[in-house]
């Protein structure tokens, strides 16, 4: 039986994971597939490998257990930078580690081991496509967000968040859930961030509900 790795990865902390995890369960279930473990984070997608921690325990673990495939919903889960991305590729592959993507169907390493060559490229094009996705999105958001500005100025309208407003300390603990749990455990602001993407001015924020 094939032993596999679930990669689960979210943009914000708005979102969860039960999608992903869902489809990639179903999928193991009728491939006949073991889950041995799960790695998840919310991250922001231009993040480098080296500051997503799920990312960096995925190598370590992969690396020391007996796992044949680590199995994705979609390519740019490894992350939109398409350098970054390709690094994870490389590396698990030179260490004879396959990785699936669901929404492709398609293996990074055939059955003998060797590189998928269809696979490589597919991957590459993917990932390109995906970063030039994320450019036209900031490119929209800033122009809408300078077209904003304008009107404000034209209609003499003060711009940003009413001054009543206040997100409640229950809201904070339900959204900032996880954060709060690994405050309690005295892990330190700086690796609260780099596990969760959580800014660390919010997580003082948090840190004051303890």
């Amino acid at each position: 039986m094939r032993k596999v790795c679930l990669l689960l990865r979210v943009s914000t902390n708005q979102q969860d994971y039960e999608y992903q995890r869902n489809a990639l369960t179903d999928l193991c279930n009728r491939s006949g597939w073991e889950i041995v473990h799960t790695f998840e984070n919310k991250v922001s997608g231009a993040k480098k490998n080296e500051e997503r921690q799920e990312i960096v325990e995925l190598l370590e673990y992969v690396q020391n257990n007996h796992v044949d495939s680590v199995v994705c919903l979609a390519i740019d889960r490894l992350g939109r930078n398409t350098i970054e991305a390709l690094k994870v590729v490389e590396t698990l592959s030179e260490n004879k580690i396959n990785i699936h993507f669901a929404n492709y169907g398609i293996d990074t390493l055939l059955p003998n081991g060797e590189r998928n060559a269809v696979a490589s490229l597919l991957t590459t094009i993917a990932l390109e496509v995906s970063s030039f996705e994320r450019m036209q999105i900031r490119y929209r958001m800033k122009m809408g967000y300078e077209n904003y500005q304008k009107t404000c100025r034209e209609q003499g309208i003060k711009m940003g968040r009413p001054e009543t407003y206040r997100k409640s300390e229950e809201k904070y603990r339900e959204q900032y859930a996880k954060e709060l749990n690994l405050l309690r455990k005295g892990i330190s602001l700086r690796n609260v961030y780099k596990i969760t993407g959580t800014s660390v001015n919010t997580l003082r924020k948090v840190k004051s509900l303890l």
